[in-house]
């Protein structure tokens, strides 16, 4: 029996949730079972429960690192004030996150699901979706933070709700413009909040 070092267990069980985060924002928590996101992760089934209790506690994990990867690749690397509110919104609202689900944010994919998933499951998200919204509460209202809070909320709301809606579309131009109104409405929020 070969034993593994801490390090090379903790390596593995990242990868795990790595993979699953980007499988589930593809295929979605229902559409992605044990034996899938193992597979991703070149692991067997049997692997699993060396790793997690069971397949919620995968879940509340890929989600927290998603919404951290998120915040890391997008919100913390955008341009500080309105500058970085735009490029925020023209990533979150391009085409191209629209066809790439697996690389994008989990709000527009997994929103439904979460809402009807367990306790955990749905805290995690809470946690990990309220780091991105201060941030971006931060860069519209620093001044007023419950207020900003709320805002950034509706912010998002309206990006994710607009990614979701332009996805769910056959009809590609019409996707396409869905988006770029989306864009412009989001951009008018974002000035109205910015406008002194």
């Amino acid at each position: 029996m070969v034993r593994y070092t801490k390090e090379h267990k903790q390596e593995t069980r990242q990868r795990i949730i790595a993979t699953a985060g980007r499988r589930l924002k593809r295929d979605g928590i229902d559409g992605s079972g044990v034996a899938t996101l193992m597979k991703d992760a070149d692991l067997t089934n049997g692997a699993f429960y060396a790793h997690f209790e069971s397949k919620d506690s995968l879940v509340a994990e890929a989600v927290t690192d998603q919404l951290h990867t998120l915040h890391a690749n997008i919100v913390e690397l955008a341009e500080p004030g309105r500058a970085g509110l735009e490029q925020i919104v023209r990533w979150y609202l391009s085409a191209h996150h629209r066809d790439n689900p697996g690389d994008g944010c989990p709000n527009a994919a997994l929103l439904d699901e979460i809402g009807r998933s367990a306790d955990a499951i749905r805290q995690a998200y809470t946690d990990g979706v309220l780091v991105v919204i201060d941030d971006l509460a931060a860069r519209m209202a620093p001044e007023d933070p419950p207020s900003a809070r709320v805002k950034a909320l509706s912010l998002l709301g309206l990006m994710a709700g607009t990614l979701q809606l332009s996805r769910a579309l056959t009809d590609r131009q019409l996707s396409d413009d869905l988006l770029e109104q989306g864009l412009r409405n989001a951009l008018a929020l974002v000035d109205a909040e910015l406008r002194p």
